[in-house]
């Protein structure tokens, strides 16, 4: 890394969209060098965050979902928000690699001033996110960004993390895939603060609200996520435009609403210490591979939970008592 901590917290704090993008390469490396450098920097602009307004959005495969966060931060862009766009794409199980197309696919959003886009592999990190988005909202809250939009890699059980570090959770929905509810986990569901049903025009209009019908019929099942808040269910084409100034009211209603009850600020508690927890295990096991003993230690047991000599669950604490035992001597 040929840029110190200061000269990246200056350029992230100047909006210099290369140091910004430099800033966030430095936080995503698992190098120990870097880690200690990202560290550093994410202390430093803490003051400088918490501003934004954080939106998770998924969706079914090919439900538009690139579309529509280029047409809705085309939108926030001409109410003079400055929009960051983090797009998660899905990595490869073997080596890693992404596709990293989206910043291809949003020319338009792009050319903008205001408009930062950052793709980012998954990693193969569970949850739809990479597991550094977190920390990467960080970085553009401090360069600025009023609004950050966040493009998981698609629909699965494991993707409702994404609620975990966004303020609203929009799912993406498309009429004609057969039975309208197939194949929507009931958790995806149990976790969205809006639904937009997307590419709807003259000829699948009806369709549309009958896929409407069946989802706030299911929604109505759902136990209730926030007090006094009726899911909308929201029919428009991002491509054409169509119900994104719907879905920008209700978004600030829906903010507004948090904001008042305090549950905005007690959420985003929460979602801090979830993060806690979750770097104190990253922690953990890279302080394990750092250390000779440890890391044998920690091969054995792994390779006993491998062989089905013992259950996994018994062989991670049976090393996990000894590591902490080490340490605590």
């Amino acid at each position: 890394m040929k840029y110190t901590v200061h000269e990246l917290v200056q350029g992230i704090r100047s909006g210099n969209k290369l140091l910004t993008s430099k800033a966030i390469t430095l936080v995503e490396s698992k190098k120990a060098e870097h880690r200690s450098m990202a560290e550093a920097l994410l202390k430093e602009i803490m003051p400088y965050t918490g501003n934004s307004v954080r939106m998770g959005i998924t969706g079914v495969p090919g439900a538009g979902k690139s579309t529509f966060i280029e047409s809705f931060g085309k939108l926030a862009v001409s109410r003079g928000k400055k929009v960051a766009v983090l797009a998660i794409d899905p990595s490869s199980t073997r080596n890693k690699g992404s596709i990293l197309g989206d910043k291809t696919r949003m020319e338009e959003l792009a050319r903008e001033e205001n408009a930062f886009i950052r793709p980012s592999p998954s990693g193969g990190f569970l949850g739809g996110v990479a597991n550094t988005t977190f920390e990467t909202m960080l970085i553009c809250e401090a360069a600025g960004y009023d609004l950050i939009l966040i493009e998981t890699v698609g629909v699965g059980q494991s993707e409702v993390l994404v609620s975990e570090i966004s303020d609203i959770f929009i799912f993406l929905k498309i009429t004609g895939a057969g039975d309208e509810l197939q194949g929507i986990k009931r958790g995806i569901m149990e976790m969205v603060d809006l639904i937009f049903i997307n590419k709807v025009d003259d000829d699948n209009l009806q369709k549309a609200k009958n896929t409407k019908i069946e989802l706030m019929r299911a929604l109505h099942f759902m136990p209730e996520k926030e007090a006094g808040w009726k899911i909308p269910v929201i029919l428009g084409s991002a491509l054409n435009h169509k119900g994104l100034e719907v879905v920008w009211d209700k978004t600030r209603e829906f903010i507004q609403m948090q904001q008042q009850s305090g549950r905005f600020t007690e959420i985003r508690r929460r979602q801090a210490v979830r993060r806690f927890e979750y770097w104190v295990r990253e922690y953990i096991v890279q302080r394990t591979k750092s250390e000779e003993d440890s890391e044998n230690t920690y091969e054995m047991h792994k390779k006993n939970a491998a062989g089905l000599e013992s259950n996994p669950s018994t062989e991670a604490k049976i090393f996990v008592d000894r590591l902490l035992g080490r340490i605590s001597s």
